[in-house]
């Protein structure tokens, strides 16, 4: 069975779940379900969490997992937070950590511009 499309394909807007069927007896439901929370996040996103679970939380086994940087894995945790509707984290990251990281390939480009323009 494929996973649930969570995002839009054509505008990346939320989708919603119309019918519901039971694999044994199919027995249908139809409405409109929501997703829930967890349906607002990519499959990457949702990969991430999973990765995240299986580490009890661990960022920096998450990050050496994904072969990141601790930076870029924490960043991603913040983007899924905010997806999820969480306040925008205070902290900031050191600018010349995040220089030196861009220096040796640990983060791109972009991700060093969101981490220092906050």
């Amino acid at each position: 069975m494929n996973p649930i499309l969570t995002q839009c394909p054509v505008c990346s807007g939320e989708l919603t779940s119309t019918r519901l069927e039971c694999a044994i007896c199919n027995t249908a439901i139809e409405g409109q379900f929501t997703l829930g929370r967890l349906g607002r996040l990519t499959r990457e996103q949702l990969s991430f969490v999973e990765l995240l679970a299986q580490h009890r939380g661990n960022v920096n086994q998450v990050a050496s997992s994904l072969s990141v940087s601790y930076t870029t894995a924490r960043m991603r945790m913040d983007e899924i937070a905010a997806a999820l509707g969480a306040p925008p984290s205070i902290t900031r990251p050191d600018s010349r950590e995040v220089l030196r990281q861009l220096e040796t390939g640990e983060l791109s480009a972009e991700e060093a511009l969101k981490l220092l323009q906050g």
